[in-house]
């Protein structure tokens, strides 16, 4: 088995010892600033320069990123550029500096997955209301990229900013717009896998917004929230097809084992035994 961990770090240093003590082979971070040394040479290609994330009115100083946490596993990276820098059509093409980091996940000498961060971004309208779902889909076209084979091995996991099953109002239209989200991930072949209850904490008391048989799990808490009274799941993880049946996902969303950022740690497990590794290095 091999294990990943998925965390918005919200850009809190002391987040990165958060990583420890999970049994985790490899990480997936968004909203990461900057690794103090005792961690750079693990983030995947190294922390080099560009630690920020393109968005409008600047460029945080926080990116997503793949972190190799053991030596069970190599970690290679998929390096991605930005359309403008693009000089082939062999590059993978990203949509935003900062937002996707890719990698595959070697172990015995064999590929077995690919496994990609994501942080879909609040983008604003004309009108000022904030959404995330542009990005979302930006990020799927992203990955496309990399699925060219109906057996294609990815794990994808990180922030959406969006919600699943629900929307902010009682119009549909949110919803609507949001389910997008998830119905074109799996016509791309890659299935939504959690985290969703029993693996995690459900919300309570019951948020007023969300279905009763919702399997949502609160991955989030706001400012005037804290870990206890958090209600809305934004981390979502999806795996293809051809490996999700062996990939197990649960939300570490109790207060105890919250952490120190406003979102949770989701811990993802992929079982290897029965899997026919594809790729030979």
């Amino acid at each position: 088995m091999l294990r990943l961990v998925s965390w918005n770090m919200a850009c809190r240093r002391a987040a990165w010892a958060g990583l420890d003590g999970l049994g985790a082979d490899v990480a997936l971070v968004q909203e990461a600033g900057a690794p103090g040394p005792e961690w750079a040479l693990k983030v995947v290609p190294g922390a080099a320069a560009g630690w920020e994330t393109a968005l409008p009115g600047g460029r945080p100083k926080w990116r997503t990123a793949v972190v190799c946490l053991t030596d069970r596993v190599e970690v290679r990276p998929r390096v991605g550029v930005t359309l403008e820098a693009a000089v082939s059509y062999d590059d993978w093409i990203v949509s935003r500096a900062g937002s996707i980091a890719a990698a595959d996940v070697v172990t015995g000498g064999e590929i077995a997955f690919t496994a990609v961060s994501v942080y879909a971004a609040w983008d604003k309208g004309a009108g000022g209301r904030g959404y995330a779902d542009g990005s979302a889909h930006r990020i799927l076209s992203d990955l496309s990229a990399l699925m060219f084979r109906r057996d294609h091995r990815l794990v994808v996991a990180g922030d959406w900013n969006l919600l699943r099953g629900y929307g902010e109002s009682g119009d549909g239209y949110w919803k609507a717009r949001y389910d997008t989200v998830f119905e074109r991930a799996e016509a791309l072949g890659l299935r939504f896998v959690g985290p969703q209850y029993p693996n995690g904490r459900q919300a309570d008391p019951w948020p007023d917004e969300l279905p009763r048989d919702s399997r949502c799990v609160p991955t989030f808490h706001h400012s005037r929230q804290t870990p206890a009274s958090a209600t809305r799941q934004l981390d979502f993880v999806f795996a293809s097809t051809s490996i999700a049946d062996r990939i197990e996902v649960r939300a570490l969303n109790t207060p105890e084992a919250w952490g120190p950022s406003d979102h949770c740690r989701i811990v993802i497990d992929a079982h290897q035994e029965e899997a026919q590794v594809r790729d030979r290095i």
